[in-house]
């Protein structure tokens, strides 16, 4: 297993050595007609372009990740994430220069790069096994060109440009509308990146010779620019974003307090009662589950018997002392350890404008 293993990243090597140089460029022009600066405004806390730059630097594939742009404020922010800059010239900046055109410019310029991965940055959900996977394509099976699409499973019909002109289904028999599990739908280009080698680009192609397309799931199809926008975009993003290399700690000790858990009523003959909801049970189930030690602490007097009694439905052992001498205890015998709260990636990537 070991020598086919050796020989298997010997062929991954071999295959890679071919390919002196691979880029990522994304390209953000200053100038929008519909956001102003849309490609650094925050999102979930995080400037637009960050999310498809740090699964690009994550993804370690690429021997350099840039960000084509004109404006010095995007330039500052791209520089701050990690990216290199391309100065686009004004000549491909305009509203009607053409994404290939730029790419062309950044081609000329550095042609040491033998492969281009164009990363939309309006494409917040992409993830370092995108373009790891897609990247293959070429890498491994000689491709020149490889492109993302989302399968859509949309009836399109004939546009009717004259009065008195009927229309007709394009993909579908009206006769024999099928249901959603019974067709596989279409593949529609996404735009979230495409790879094209550096000669194919020179015959002013993104899309051509040996041609792949990497399929990505709908969740991670986001694009702002058409068809999602803002407030959805950062619920999409929190759900399915990539939030970087690091995983996040997970608890493994928790301790509650049984007061907090319970509601305490007056009957009729003025005697107290107290309750605790059934949601709380089952979260404490679920903490369970998921391997989670549950302590249940209690010192007032009124929900005590409560306490005793949910220890003993629930399983949880029940202390009364001093919380934090018990949680120390709890850690030494666990070989935990305690650290201070770190900040999240995505704090650690929040980038305010007003500190450039």
């Amino acid at each position: 297993v070991c020598q086919s293993d050796k020989n298997a990243r010997e062929e991954e090597k071999d295959d890679m050595a071919s390919l002196k140089h691979i880029a990522a460029l994304i390209l953000a022009r200053g100038g929008s007609k519909g956001i102003h600066l849309k490609n650094i405004r925050m999102l979930a806390g995080v400037p637009l372009i960050g999310w498809v730059i740090r699964p690009a630097l994550d993804s370690a594939v690429f021997d350099s990740v840039w960000v084509s742009t004109d404006h010095d404020e995007i330039e500052r922010v791209a520089r701050a994430l990690g990216a290199k800059v391309h100065r686009r010239s004004p000549e491909v900046s305009k509203d009607s220069s053409s994404s290939l055109e730029t790419i062309q410019e950044f081609s000329r310029i550095h042609p040491e790069v033998d492969v281009i991965c164009n990363i939309q940055a309006t494409s917040p959900c992409l993830h370092p096994w995108h373009l790891k996977e897609a990247l293959e394509y070429i890498t491994k099976k000689g491709c020149d060109s490889v492109f993302s699409v989302v399968r859509r499973h949309r009836f399109r019909w004939q546009e009717v440009k004259k009065d008195g002109q009927c229309t007709k289904a394009l993909n579908l028999n009206p006769g024999r509308r099928p249901r959603r599990q019974d067709w596989a739908g279409e593949l529609c280009e996404n735009g979230s990146f495409y790879f094209a080698t550096k000669e194919l680009i020179q015959k002013g192609l993104l899309q051509g010779g040996k041609m792949k397309y990497y399929e990505m799931d709908p969740e991670y199809s986001v694009d702002i620019d058409v068809d999602i926008d803002w407030p959805i975009a950062e619920q999409r993003v929190l759900r399915y974003g990539y939030f970087g290399k690091d995983k996040p700690e997970v608890v493994r000790l928790q301790l509650c307090n049984v007061s907090g858990c319970t509601l305490t009523y007056i009957s009729a003959n003025e005697e107290e009662v107290v309750s605790i909801n059934t949601r709380e049970q089952a979260g404490i189930h679920m903490l369970k589950k998921e391997e989670v030690k549950v302590i249940l602490i209690e010192k007032d007097t009124i929900t005590k018997a409560l306490a005793d009694k949910l220890s003993e439905t629930l399983g949880c052992p029940q202390e009364v002392e001093d919380k934090l001498k018990k949680v120390q205890e709890l850690m030494e015998k666990e070989g935990m350890v305690l650290k201070a709260k770190a900040k999240s990636q995505m704090e650690q990537d929040r980038i305010c404008r007003n500190t450039f």
